[in-house]
């Protein structure tokens, strides 16, 4: 599910009639009368409006930004820098190159194959926020394998083209992990030497 559609989900139901009724009058020279007198209530279609329209996009939110400011709405405003901080809103050229993306894949199989219920710790020493850890656990419960996969992918997409390999063998080794490590090592030796 797309965390920015969630979060949109989350402000619809919290709006109240008279917010929504503020959010569509300021939206007049952007929208149609006919389609904003279709929204009744629940955000839920404004949202969608903006979005059909290219207003709002997960990586474009300075329009949604100012109309929840004038709305007085801080509390749906950080909520919004939180979701911009953590990451969740990022640029698709901000990837690593096609060799670095398969010693990635290489390294995550590893990974994922040999590191048990410690997983945690490797994914905090990352730097992957604790809302972001909770939030995957919520979504596998009973799966410590997806867990930790989504966590890695996580990881890649907040770091975008700073995510190394060499920055995961470090990890692993600063939680102790060092055979997990020598074995991600010894993977990546046959596809490092194709490329030299």
């Amino acid at each position: 599910m797309d965390p920015f559609l969630t979060l949109l989900h989350s402000f619809s139901s919290s709006l109240s009639d008279s917010e929504l009724s503020s959010l569509k009058f300021l939206c007049r020279d952007n929208i149609g009368k006919r389609r904003l007198e279709a929204v009744q209530s629940g955000g839920g279609g404004f949202f969608s409006i903006l979005l059909e329209q290219q207003l709002i996009a997960r990586d474009k939110v300075s329009f949604l930004h100012i109309l929840l400011e004038s709305i007085k709405r801080e509390d749906l405003v950080s909520q919004l820098n939180q979701f911009v901080e953590e990451g969740e809103v990022y640029a698709p050229d901000d990837q690593p190159d096609m060799h670095e993306k398969r010693l990635q894949k290489a390294a995550m199989e590893v990974i994922c194959d040999n590191v048990g219920r410690d997983w945690r710790m490797l994914i905090r020493k990352l730097g992957v926020s604790e809302v972001k850890i909770d939030r995957i656990v919520v979504a596998n419960p009973y799966n410590l394998h997806e867990q930790l996969a989504q966590s890695l992918r996580e990881w890649q997409k907040w770091k975008g083209k700073d995510a190394k390999v060499s920055d995961l063998i470090k990890a692993l080794r600063a939680c102790n992990m060092n055979l997990v490590a020598d074995k991600v090592e010894q993977k990546l030796l046959p596809l490092n030497a194709g490329t030299r």
